[in-house]
């Protein structure tokens, strides 16, 4: 793929959910923004989703208009132009597109259908910019190969921390260290649970609290049981410490057994009880867990409260870092895929 500084990229979008709807959102309300400060000429071209509808315009679609019809009426597939027979592996094919950003919804067993959407991108050619975990957990070294054989870029900073910059803290910014060791809190609803438990408040109550603010879903299995904090441990074990560790490796328990009692002995005890996503390597060795511990209020993660997200990556030469921030939203979440989308832009603009 051949560029230059005055390229206008065309992105297509797989999935129009929350996390779709916010990146949307931001390209609305930034383009003149990302024109001046970046020189970031783009039209998003495509979207397919096969609920909230699929639409296609070689001209460009009106991110306003977009918004406009998905909160009204919850779709676009009344969008006044376009093809709209349009689906996503058409989509991730297509000789029209530069960058296709994969939002589908997290599968950890299969990664489909995002893991079929990405392949298909990158043989064809398009750099991939996705927030899936699924995929990344899953496939990541497959995707890797597939990606440099293919001379485009993956890149995926969403998965972990949401727009709170995690890996692209460590993989670019923190460029040379050797990481030994990284642990955190990987996920908001569990953080907020803990927190509200602080308050005098039982698991249970905490978790209808968590449910009725939008923090946790119906069925919040995936985050209070830790299997969505364990995605993010192999995703960081595989990721930044070249390992090759699955879900299963992952030791893992949930916050479901804790109680009002226990929240307050470690109050009492000087400290407090935190789900923490640890990831250790020993020489060739990577071992990763993920469950409730009671941390000192001297630990930089202790005073990390409500639905906030922190990591501490222990290495070589700075010592222990810290980056705290959200760790989802549809807008934070979208500000990942846009980080991402300019790193593509800023690397082909200047070579």
């Amino acid at each position: 793929m051949i560029n230059n500084k005055n390229k206008i990229w065309k992105i297509g979008l797989v999935g129009f959910g929350n996390v779709g709807q916010g990146f949307v959102r931001i390209l609305a309300l930034k383009k003149d923004t990302l024109l001046k400060r970046y020189n970031f000429r783009f039209k998003l071209i495509a979207i397919a989703d096969p609920i909230k509808g699929s639409v296609y315009d070689p001209e460009g679609l009106d991110e306003f208009r977009l918004i406009e019809l998905i909160e009204n009426k919850g779709n676009i597939k009344s969008y006044p132009k376009g093809r709209k027979d349009i689906d996503s592996l058409t989509l991730c094919r297509s000789n029209d597109i530069d960058i296709i950003v994969e939002v589908t919804p997290t599968n950890v067993e299969t990664g489909e259908p995002g893991l079929t959407h990405i392949k298909e991108a990158l043989k064809h050619g398009k750099h991939v910019v996705t927030s899936n975990k699924g995929p990344i957990a899953l496939a990541y070294p497959e995707l890797k190969e597939l990606a440099k054989k293919n001379r485009v870029m993956l890149r995926f900073e969403g998965t972990v921390l949401s727009g709170t910059p995690s890996l692209n803290l460590i993989l670019e910014a923190m460029a040379g260290v050797d990481v030994n060791k990284i642990e955190g809190i990987v996920n908001g609803t569990t953080n907020f649970i803990l927190t509200k438990m602080e308050e005098n408040m039982s698991y249970e109550d905490a978790l209808k609290e968590a449910q009725r603010l939008g923090y946790a879903e119906a069925d919040p299995t995936a985050d209070v049981e830790g299997w969505d904090a364990a995605v993010k441990a192999v995703i960081l074990a595989n990721v930044v410490m070249k390992g090759k560790i699955t879900i299963k490796d992952v030791i893992r328990k949930g916050i479901t057994k804790v109680t009002l009692n226990d929240v307050e002995d470690a109050l009492r005890n000087g400290q407090r009880i935190k789900l923490i996503a640890r990831v250790v390597k020993e020489g060739d060795s990577i071992k990763a867990s993920v469950k409730p511990e009671r941390i000192s209020l001297s630990h930089p993660l202790a005073n990390v409260m409500g639905a906030i997200n922190a990591l501490t990556f222990y290495t070589d030469n700075l010592g222990p870092v810290t980056i705290i921030g959200p760790g989802a939203g549809r807008i934070e979440t979208g500000q990942a895929i846009l980080t991402d989308i300019l790193a593509i832009h800023r690397y082909y603009s200047e070579s």
